[in-house]
């Protein structure tokens, strides 16, 4: 009689974490999002006769 070389419990346990770390290597990462602030919005009549001109930039 052959002596048996892995429980069935361990065959198990190792496949599944064979197929985890597989899954984990198919999925693609998401790309990184777009930081940049958006283009500033021109400015109307209205607030360039509140203003007299373009508005400064904000200081932070």
């Amino acid at each position: 009689m052959s002596p048996k070389v892995m429980s069935p419990a361990l065959s198990l346990s190792l496949a599944g974490l064979l197929a985890v770390a597989l899954a984990a290597c198919a999925t693609a990462l998401a790309p990184a999002p777009d930081l940049t602030p958006p283009p500033p919005r021109p400015y109307d009549a209205k607030t360039q006769l509140e203003y007299g001109g373009p508005p400064r930039a904000p200081r932070y």
